[in-house]
């Protein structure tokens, strides 16, 4: 299939022109390119242009899941019928394997996956696979090692109408992929028989399975159905069943690693017996063994990604697979807010180093584990394609490799950049207070930003003290908790949101109408010029957006901040004079809120009234989500099954909402 973009509006301010540029540099295979783009200009419905002209598959990289999550929403809006995909780190909660000897406390692996992310990984790789049509919104996960692509695609099961095969052929190759069997109730990455009957709820699915229906050894028909309703969904003549995980392995495979890996135990025991490491030595054995008998047995172990080296015959210090080998050659990679994700790519490699080295030196891992690692960024450079970042505020890696650059300063709705005012430290306060009054009075927002949480804290308690509705943001609130605050702000249940370094990058709040940054002339990183500017942009969505600096004395940072503020605002000053636009603020509807009027009886939730969905907060939605599913299993074993999909549907409406 061919990208089919769909929008309502055409480009239109420096966006036409950005297009272009960028497509041709792509034509001229120039490896790195530049969107310089200033805060409201619209790069996401650029890039959407740049792909759809392109018609090549395409990764964004983002700096964090949130960031992720609102380019995911914007892409499957711009391609509706093609293969937009997730890819994040599948686990909610991560404690990863430890050892610190200073105290001799070795820290097991703890974590908690997200099967709704998981399978969502699993559909992302099944896309790139199949279908040039894909774009793959990931984070920083893209260069954490992953399974070899070749022995992924070698574990696939084809399956065609007409074909002759023994049903235990089949049964065996789904434990091969370790899906298991489960005759009670079918569940993502089970199968069941029934007689010739067999069904298969594919690992990448998200709710359609697979039935098999055999005539003695002759495949006689293939279709996909809902599990809840049994009803037929689609008739198809030839089936792809993917692994249930990407770490999966041919029966020789496993073999000849488990002899890898003992010949490595025998040569890393001797090393530890030499150096006079005994309980070292007895305690990576025991591990060890136990791992290779669960391998041998079942064909998996808990953290067989440490013998990844092994499992894909694979030099010592040679790079991991990754979702990146996973790309067509013709892949185009778009790294949003760029000035962050280049540096976080970066720095992945060395915390992890360090980890596991503990972990090899007192005997809970070998060597071999150090092989299970993300990129180096000189790896990532290798295997890189042709690359466009993304940033109002390019760092010196973008300057430095860039060979082209598309500047995207003006603005379809012909918003200037904020005014910006200078006023002095010592009454920043109370000066704070009287602006806050006035966009109060009018029904805007406020963000302030500090240089520490006490700060923040503080000031959040004498504002709400002085009848302010007033919330903090740092980095002590969990993400789903920070999504929630945004969303209530925009709402108007309160109007100032004081924070530190989270009111920058990916903070798309049009109803901000003034940025207040205290003690802005203390020269560092959360007061250098692409912090400025990125903070100061946070109120350019806005037709009387204004940022106010305090400061005493006006450093370096500023200036240069001030400098390319105006210059942006002469650019764009000029387009609305010669194209008659009269500037008007973002109007952006507000997600996160159950989108039907009809209120959905949730029941009770913690022993309170009934509520209606979109007066849950996000926490109380996933934790119904949760509940809802056992609903739907226990209708479902009970074989109401219209009860079932009512409940379904529900899940999939809060879902959709969470996304």
């Amino acid at each position: 299939m061919k990208f089919d973009l769909h929008s309502n509006f055409q480009p239109a301010g420096s966006q036409p022109l950005a297009i272009e540029s960028l497509c041709e540099g792509l034509k001229k295979n120039l490896r790195y390119q530049t969107l310089l783009g200033v805060t409201g200009s619209g790069k996401t419905f650029t890039v959407a242009n740049v792909i759809n002209k392109m018609q090549r598959t395409a990764i964004l990289l983002a700096p964090n899941k949130t960031l992720a999550a609102q380019l995911y929403s914007e892409m499957k809006e711009f391609f509706p019928n093609n293969a937009v995909e997730y890819f994040v780190s599948y686990y909610d909660y991560y404690q990863p394997e430890a050892y610190v000897p200073s105290s001799d406390t070795y820290i097991e692996k703890d974590a908690s996956i997200n099967e709704h992310i998981e399978q969502m990984r699993l559909s992302a790789t099944r896309s790139l696979l199949e279908r040039k049509d894909t774009v793959i919104v990931a984070t920083v996960s893209a260069i954490y090692g992953l399974g070899d692509p070749g022995t992924y695609v070698k574990m696939l099961l084809t399956l065609k109408v007409g074909d002759v095969i023994d049903q235990r052929d089949i049964l065996r190759r789904l434990a091969e992929m370790q899906y298991t069997r489960n005759d009670a109730g079918l569940l993502r990455g089970t199968y069941r028989v029934r007689g010739d009957v067999i069904d298969v709820f594919p690992a990448e699915s998200e709710q359609n399975c697979l039935r098999i229906c055999l005539f003695g050894d002759e495949l006689e028909e293939l279709y996909y159905f809902d599990p809840l309703t049994n009803k037929e969904v689609k008739k198809i003549n030839i089936a792809t069943i993917y692994p249930k995980n990407h770490y999966v392995t041919p029966r020789q495979t496993i073999l000849d690693a488990v002899d890898a890996i003992k010949s490595e135990l025998k040569e890393r025991l001797a090393e530890l017996y030499a150096s006079d490491k005994l309980v070292e030595a007895q305690r990576l054995e025991q591990r060890t063994r136990f791992d290779l008998e669960m391998m041998l047995e079942l064909g998996h172990c808990t953290g067989i990604e440490n013998y990844s080296r092994h499992l894909t015959k694979s030099e010592p210090g040679t790079p991991p697979s990754t979702l990146m080998h996973y790309l067509p050659e013709d892949a185009i990679i778009f790294m949003d807010e760029s000035h962050i994700t280049v540096p976080q790519i970066g720095a992945m490699y060395k915390g992890d180093r360090s980890r596991k080295e503990n972990l090899v030196e007192y005997g809970f891992r070998m060597p071999s584990a150090l092989d299970n690692r993300p990129l180096k960024f000189d790896e990532f450079e290798q295997i890189n394609k042709q690359t466009i970042f993304i940033s109002a505020t390019p760092a010196v890696y973008e300057q430095e490799h860039q060979q082209s650059v598309a500047e995207q300063i003006v603005r379809p709705t012909g918003l200037l950049d904020p005014v910006i005012e200078l006023r002095p430290v010592q009454t920043q306060v109370d000066d704070v207070l009287s602006e806050i009054r006035l966009r109060e009075a009018k029904g805007e927002r406020v963000l302030i930003t500090t240089l520490t949480k006490r700060m923040s804290e503080d000031l959040t308690t004498y504002l709400s003290e002085n009848g302010v509705k007033v919330r903090y943001l740092h980095s002590d609130i969990d993400t789903v908790e920070r999504v929630e605050i945004i969303r209530d702000l925009r709402l108007g249940k309160f109007d100032v949101l004081v924070g530190i370094n989270l009111l920058r990058e990916g903070l798309d709040i049009p109803e901000v109408s003034l940025v207040a940054i205290f003690d802005a002339d203390k020269e560092g990183f959360l007061r250098s010029t692409r912090s400025l500017i990125q903070t100061i942009g946070r109120a350019a969505r806005h037709v009387e957006g204004k940022a106010i600096l305090y400061a005493d004395t006006v450093t370096k940072s500023i200036r240069e901040a001030l400098n390319e503020s105006e210059r942006r605002r002469a650019m764009q000053i000029e387009f609305n004079k010669e194209h008659g636009i009269t500037p008007t603020s973002v109007k952006k509807k507000i997600k996160n809120i159950i989108e039907t009027e009809t209120e959905v009886a949730l029941g009770e939730i913690k022993g309170i009234m009934k509520v209606s969905a979109k007066d849950l907060s996000i926490k109380d939605k996933v934790k119904y989500i949760s509940e809802l599913e056992k609903k739907m299993l226990i209708h479902a074993e009970k074989l109401e099954f219209e009860k079932a999909a009512d409940v379904r549907n529900e899940i999939q409406l809060l879902k959709k909402e969470l996304l």
